[in-house]
């Protein structure tokens, strides 16, 4: 269901729940990743709730430095970001929980500017857990939801109403190969006046057991997370896979400087995908390739945000180098 009239006082919260996809191109790209060697899944499929569950966990690992850097780097400069943008409305791209995100509306409820938040998110289930909790927690703030595919739906981003600050956090731009996160930012760009701002978190190229460790941790919850990919397929198309009988794999590709995510078979098993028409074969040792996560240094982002139509005012990063985020300006 479409909810499209504004939030108000009265209604504090609207959730745009987007049409599906075209079915068919769902299964058509499903079907092209796996039937590439090795096969692929989009990392978009992790996210369901179980799946958003699992990576906040994920987040407050040990050995998973780029939450709680990122998260430092935001209450760093937070109330500078807040000053310099004087934004009124913020939109977050793969919202998650928006636990960092509090960091920011805290910034700007500080200024008793924040009027607006825009959380667009994959997982309806946890879109609407979160826009509960902050109408709870900050008097007068309206939640404008948008439930979608941010990298697809784009058009569908809500018009500006109050002076906006975009955030897309977290590394996640990594998960684009470069041609893919040209497009993806180019289609933001797009949808933003000039003068409007964007924040963007990038995870940097750093010591390789550094990053290795932070995609295989001891407790295994990263594992978990990479076969939950599996029951999404099981679930949306009925597929058959054993997510037991496949092991979790993470390595630094040093030409490409991207963590790959895979899962490799244990043992010779068949596959069927009724609704895509295909059967796979994985015989010991086979794998899936689950997600890429590039790592970034700062003339890679400046030259990417540039091209794309942004101009990048401030870098900031941690002490050890590990995390950045870049404030930039639509042109």
């Amino acid at each position: 269901m479409n909810e499209r009239q504004p939030a108000s006082i009265d209604h504090p919260i609207v959730v745009d729940v987007l049409g599906e996809r075209d079915p068919d191109r769902v299964r058509a790209e499903i079907r092209s990743g796996l039937l590439r060697v090795p096969p692929e899944t989009n990392p978009k499929y992790f996210y369901d709730d179980r799946g958003s569950e699992l990576f906040d966990a994920i987040c407050e690992l040990p050995e998973y430095y780029p939450t709680r850097t990122e998260r430092k780097l935001l209450e760093r400069i937070a109330d500078g970001i807040a000053t310099r943008t004087r934004a009124e409305e913020i939109v977050e791209l793969g919202s998650g929980s928006a636990q960092k995100t509090r960091i920011l509306l805290d910034a700007v409820a500080r200024r008793g500017h924040l009027r607006l938040f825009v959380p667009f998110e994959f997982s309806e289930g946890t879109v609407r857990r979160v826009a509960g909790d902050l109408v709870r927690e900050y008097a007068g703030l309206r939640v404008h939801a948008v439930v979608g595919d941010f990298a697809e739906q784009m058009d569908s981003l809500p018009e500006a109403v109050h002076p906006r600050l975009v955030l897309f956090l977290g590394g996640t731009i990594g998960n684009f190969r470069p041609p893919e996160a040209r497009i993806f930012l180019e289609a933001l760009a797009a949808r933003m006046h000039p003068g409007e701002y964007f924040l963007l978190g990038t995870d940097l190229v750093k010591d390789v057991a550094r990053l290795e460790a932070a995609y295989d941790d001891q407790a295994g919850v990263t594992a978990e997370f990479n076969r939950n990919v599996l029951h999404v397929l099981n679930r949306t198309l009925g597929a058959n896979f054993v997510p037991e009988e496949f092991d979790h794999r993470a390595f630094y590709d040093r030409t490409h400087q991207w963590i790959e995510m895979r899962l490799v078979s244990r043992r010779d098993q068949r596959v069927r995908l009724p609704q895509i028409d295909l059967e796979l074969h994985f015989g010991p040792g086979d794998e899936i390739r689950t997600e890429i996560s590039a790592k970034f240094d700062r003339p890679r982002v400046e030259t990417m945000l540039e091209s794309c139509g942004f101009e990048l005012l401030e870098w900031h990063t941690d002490p050890e180098g590990q995390f950045a985020l870049a404030l930039s300006r639509r042109t």
